[in-house]
């Protein structure tokens, strides 16, 4: 029998009982489409992570009390009890540390009130910056400039604004030059940012940034500082100035040789390698949760091809008896569960993406399709339908024809 008068007959029998099959390619289904969910998902959380990291620029090393993630709240407990990182601190890295291009410091403070007139928010980030932060973490300036050197040493009551307090507090006209007040403190805006959008369905424009030593005298000097460095260069380079910094800083709080750091010093490497583990660790667990799912699609299959042969035993025994040979029932059987794995696939496939689609649009969770994942779901599903399809296709091939004949319709 040629494949194709096979695939013909496969086809023809698979639509005969339409009903069965859709109900088959559940399992099948539902299995790929969460493949294909979480790796687009996973993809855009990488990439938007990697973005949103090199934003400080691939040569920016950061001090900070505690690591940005902790492993357990054990851990966490932990950090909480160090020191923390002061405007001194600062200070003395700037003045000492001979290997960085560019020091800056940054604080923030949530749920700010912005007012303006008779508009306000009261749900807006305050940023504490030095001078140096928007070159330091690739901002632009999209309208007016930043901070000054001297602006930042006294104090100014000035301030940059993102996009959206831009459009919900000052409203039309030229946003420079008006006077706000941020938690009851007037600053005048003097620069705006260009907008970032959305991540999880949480604004990154509804900040404002004020001089560093202009947020210390309004939220009091409690509290740690992040502080960036840059080092001008990637790989020995950033690990020179990470080591100067590390040193500088042990010096500082008098840590003698053996005791580990009470503060910590991270890249965007550091960072980048860590979140990658997270997300790659929460692939393998979703994805192993999906590989249960095909299996049970593939047992699902195998159990209606059974079903099938057993319905169609009259069937195989006529073609046997004109000629057909044993290859011939199991080509044809196999390109069944074949063909019904595959269009599992497929279906999977657009369920997926048009998933992660919209996730992207109900809370902005970044997706990216990968063209290896869908080849790799139309791969398993098709394996798998194959895998659990030879048991039925070799009892089929294996009947004997004229005990075949002899069954009841």
């Amino acid at each position: 029998m040629l494949f194709t008068e096979a695939l013909k007959l496969a086809l023809q029998s698979l639509w005969a009982n339409k009903m069965r099959t859709i109900l088959t390619l559940l399992g099948m289904v539902i299995g790929v489409a969460s493949v294909i969910m979480v790796v687009t998902l996973t993809n855009g959380a990488k990439a938007f992570v990697t973005t949103k990291i090199n934003t400080y620029g691939a040569s920016v090393v950061t001090i900070s009390k505690q690591p940005q993630f902790s492993n357990n709240i054990e851990e966490y407990l932990d950090f909480q009890k160090r020191k923390d990182v002061t405007i001194d601190d600062y200070r003395a890295i700037l003045d000492e540390c001979k290997s960085c291009v560019s020091v800056g410091a940054s604080r923030s403070a949530q749920n700010g009130k912005i007012v303006y007139q008779t508009k306000s928010t009261t749900d807006s980030t305050v940023r504490g910056w030095t001078w140096t932060m928007p070159a330091l973490s690739n901002m632009n300036v999209e309208t007016g400039r930043g901070f000054t050197e001297v602006e930042d040493e006294h104090s100014a009551h000035v301030a940059i604004i993102g996009c959206d307090i831009v459009d919900k507090v000052l409203g039309g006209g030229d946003p420079l030059g008006k006077e706000i007040r941020v938690n009851g403190a007037p600053y005048t805006v003097v620069g705006v940012s260009e907008c970032q959008g959305k991540m999880m369905g949480q604004s990154m424009d509804n900040w404002v940034a004020i001089p560093l030593t202009s947020f210390l005298q309004g939220y009091g000097s409690q509290g740690s500082l992040t502080i960036y460095a840059d080092a001008g260069g990637g790989g020995a380079v950033i690990d020179e100035v990470s080591d100067e910094l590390r040193v500088l800083m042990r010096a500082r709080r008098h840590l003698p040789p053996g005791k580990p750091d009470t503060f910590t010093v991270d890249t965007s490497a550091t960072l980048l390698n860590m979140l990658s583990k997270v997300l790659n660790n929460f692939g393998a667990v979703v994805a192993a949760i999906a590989a249960v799912s095909l299996v049970i699609g593939g047992i699902v299959i195998m159990n209606i091809m059974l079903v099938s042969v057993t319905e169609r035993t009259r069937e195989i025994g006529v073609r046997k008896a004109l000629g057909a040979r044993r290859k011939d029932i199991l080509l044809q059987f196999l390109i069944e569960s074949g063909a019904m794995s595959l269009a599992g696939g497929l279906i999977g496939v657009f369920a997926g993406i048009a998933a992660a689609k919209v996730i992207t649009l109900v809370i902005s969770f970044p997706s990216v399709v990968a063209l290896w994942s869908i080849l790799l779901g139309l791969f398993v599903a098709t394996a798998v339908g194959l895998f659990f399809g030879v048991y039925p296709a070799y009892k089929a091939a294996s009947l004997d024809p004229i005990t075949a004949l002899r069954a009841e319709l």
